[in-house]
């Protein structure tokens, strides 16, 4: 059974860093990974942010261009999105999710293992 668990949260000021980290206890990586960021917020249907594949590299949404990073820590199996030059409308529930198949990897195919998210707060 695949946990995923999200770390890292936090309120910052606009303009500010913060690191999200992603475990995801269980889940094989020896035949390739598909892992995403998503984010909700109050009123809004949850979008993707970042998505990382061992085939197809790093994938992101134009918001979060040139600010966010995802990264795979190969040592230790961990996903990690660093969030710089933060906005108030990054403010959001971020959630980690990895897809079962690693293949078909993006923003349209079922992520199949979610986290409980971890709240990020930007103020102005």
């Amino acid at each position: 059974q695949v946990q995923v668990v999200e770390s890292g949260g936090g309120s910052v000021q606009a303009g500010g860093s913060l690191r999200l980290s992603c475990v995801a206890s269980g889940y094989t990586t020896s035949t390739g990974y598909c892992v995403g960021w998503f984010r909700q917020s109050p009123g809004k249907e949850r979008e993707w942010v970042a998505i990382i594949n061992n085939l197809r590299g790093t994938m992101y949404t134009d918001s979060v261009t040139g600010r966010f990073t995802i990264s795979k820590d190969n040592a230790k199996d961990v996903w990690s999105l660093q969030m710089n030059s933060l906005k108030p409308e990054d403010t959001a529930d971020y959630y980690c999710a990895a897809r079962l198949m690693p293949w078909n990897c993006g923003r349209d195919h079922t992520f199949d293992f979610w986290g409980q998210g971890t709240q990020v707060t930007v103020s102005s």
